[in-house]
């Protein structure tokens, strides 16, 4: 039930500060309990964060340890290289280490018609008729497009007509003010692009052809081997890779495919990239500080140092060797160096070596997947139980801080009733103390 406050209408007393007063006082349990959750919550966030990173840094070194077409990982490309700049080469995962002299015969063409007569946009060109005849030479039906009025505006715009699906494109050539010719096209390239535009009964179009590229299939030659393509593009010329030729190739390619040193050099820096920042980071985080203010959020902590540890004896095998010759260190500053000259020249020396080292069960990525998958596992990991206990306890704070609401709330009230009641017990005396007062002066007088 509510209670009324009388604020020192009879004491004269600021009633409402002291009672704010005592509950500040009697509040500071509570208020240690905020600063508690506020401060184990920056905790929970950097333990959510290094969590995350550790997970993904596990997720990259799972790839690098494993790789296979799921994951597309570099470490089984190959690299394909041409000497001939008008020839692109690229290899799948499916290619394997070759190399072989690509000479170019000649590039595919599309099959183009230029038609004889000029006109006017709007001039009719179909002699009355409302349709022209389209023949793809391809065995199958003549295709009759409906070109309107049959002016030559309408006759190029039913070509283009994409539900007309002509797979030609037509374009309106000027050669005078006001005067065009008609230039038709196949879409795509290949000798069984050809076909023919007439009018209905086989009567010529624009006076017939003035000019005609024939389609053609592109060609070339692998060791004396001939080769055609419809297009410029050659796929899977050998096992996995692909040559596509410039419009205007000619002469002689040099293909070479191999392993591509400069993508698994690539993939090796991101694994001990990530590596590095999460150790700067747990460094910088558990770092101790006399001065509480100057310490890591994570000051403490005992588990990060020994994952950092881990992370870093990652780069010791079972044989008590290391990765030292292939470019992989520990500084003195507690993080890794990676050396790209060096990891090149070694897989150029010995790739099977440079590939066992890092890939497989037992290479390098394979422990770096071990430690950080112990650690960020979604289920059972030790960093991913630390993070569930610690919103747990957080959870039991706030709940502690709910009960102190409710306690103070009640307190408040016991509080204001009872200056209540001393409000209205010294509003009575002082009244009684008048109503003497006036009976002492009244007797004073009858006595006088």
């Amino acid at each position: 039930m509510a209670t009324a406050s009388i604020g020192g209408l009879a004491s004269g007393l600021d009633t409402a500060t002291i009672i704010n007063q005592l509950l500040q006082l009697e509040s500071q349990p509570q208020t240690q309990l905020k600063s508690k959750v506020t401060s184990e919550q920056a905790k929970l966030g950097a333990l959510q964060s290094l969590n995350s990173r550790l997970a993904g840094l596990a997720s990259a070194a799972k790839d690098l340890a494993h790789p296979s077409s799921t994951t597309s990982s570099v470490w089984e490309s190959l690299k394909a290289t041409s000497t001939n700049s008008a020839v692109t080469a690229t290899a799948t995962t499916a290619a394997t280490p070759s190399s072989y002299t690509v000479t170019i015969g000649h590039t595919a063409l599309s099959h183009r018609v230029s038609f004889t007569d000029a006109h006017a946009t709007t001039d009719l060109v179909t002699g009355g008729s409302t349709t022209i005849e389209l023949d793809r030479q391809d065995g199958g039906s003549v295709v009759s497009l409906s070109v309107g009025t049959g002016t030559l505006q309408e006759v190029a715009d039913a070509i283009n007509k994409p539900t007309n699906n002509t797979g030609l494109r037509a374009t309106l050539v000027q050669v005078g003010t006001g005067s065009y010719r008609l230039m038709v096209e196949s879409t795509a390239t290949g000798e069984l692009q050809d076909f023919s535009l007439a009018l209905p009964g086989g009567a010529p179009l624009l006076g017939g052809a003035a000019s005609v590229q024939t389609g053609r299939d592109a060609q070339i030659e692998v060791g004396g081997i001939t080769v055609g393509s419809t297009t410029n593009t050659f796929t899977n010329v050998t096992p996995g890779v692909t040559l596509t030729l410039g419009a205007n190739a000619t002469g002689t390619a040099d293909v070479v495919v191999a392993r591509d040193a400069s993508a698994r050099s690539a993939a090796v820096k991101k694994v001990v990239d990530q590596m590095n920042g999460i150790l700067s980071t747990i460094a910088g985080q558990t770092a101790h500080d006399a001065d509480a203010t100057k310490a890591g959020v994570l000051s403490g902590n005992s588990l990060l140092p020994r994952v950092a540890s881990e992370m870093l004896g990652t780069i010791y095998p079972e044989d008590d060797t290391s990765l030292a010759p292939y470019g992989i260190e520990v500084d003195r500053t507690g993080h890794l160096t990676f050396d790209e000259s060096k990891f090149a020249a070694a897989y150029a020396a010995d790739p099977d070596a440079v590939t066992a080292a890092i890939t497989g069960d037992d290479g390098f990525a394979a422990r770096v997947q071990k430690v950080t998958e112990l650690v960020s596992d979604k289920y059972t990991g030790s960093l991913t139980s630390m993070i569930t206990s610690s919103t747990a306890g957080i959870a039991r704070l706030n709940d502690n801080i709910s009960d102190w609401d409710a306690r103070l709330a009640q307190r408040r009230s016991t509080l204001e009733r009872q200056y209540s009641a001393l409000e209205v017990t010294l509003g009575q005396l002082q009244s009684q103390a008048s109503w003497l007062s006036s009976q002492l002066s009244s007797l004073s007088s009858n006595n006088g």
